[in-house]
């Protein structure tokens, strides 16, 4: 399967600010343009250690009517952290897409809540990535997520994982 070009790096979500109050070590994501992604963000990451950190401010606009964090912008968080943290995490430098997602919603994240998420590799195959991860606010986990990737290129230095923090 042939992929077409890399979209350009977007250095921040049009219309917002690069620093919405985020803690200290994340930085704005550079990722693809992605009118999708574009329309939720900004997405913020930092590494620890080895270990990919996801984080997003729970905005008004990403809320139910009862005012917590909609349960399909955790599922978009689940499916972002499961795809960038592969390819950080499990070094697999391929475009991959999403064959399966299952979140289980633990407790709710209000507006202004500083969510977190963190993942794990599980397993990396010839032609499947199976991982996991949970989202925090502080101290409570609020959101469980497993994941079946299926990579869909060769390796390509264009999806270095890396590239999400570079410059």
């Amino acid at each position: 399967m042939t992929l077409p070009p890399s979209p350009p790096l977007s250095d921040a979500t049009p219309g917002q600010d690069a620093d919405d109050g985020q803690p200290a070590g994340f930085s704005l994501m550079r990722m693809p343009v992605n009118p999708f992604i574009d329309g939720i963000g900004p997405l913020y990451g930092r590494m620890e250690g080895e270990r990919f950190v996801l984080g997003l401010r729970v905005e008004t606009r990403h809320c139910n009517p009862g005012g917590t964090c909609h349960g399909g912008m955790i599922m978009t968080l689940a499916d972002m952290l499961l795809l960038m943290g592969s390819n950080i995490e499990g070094r697999v430098n391929r475009y991959f897409t999403t064959v399966n997602v299952t979140c289980d919603f633990i407790a709710p994240a209000k507006v202004g809540a500083w969510i977190e998420g963190r993942m794990q590799v599980l397993r990396v195959a010839n032609s499947l990535v199976f991982s996991q991860g949970l989202f925090s606010v502080g101290e409570t986990v609020i959101a469980r997520c497993n994941g079946i990737l299926k990579p869909i290129s060769e390796p390509d230095p264009r999806y270095d994982g890396q590239r999400y923090f570079s410059g």
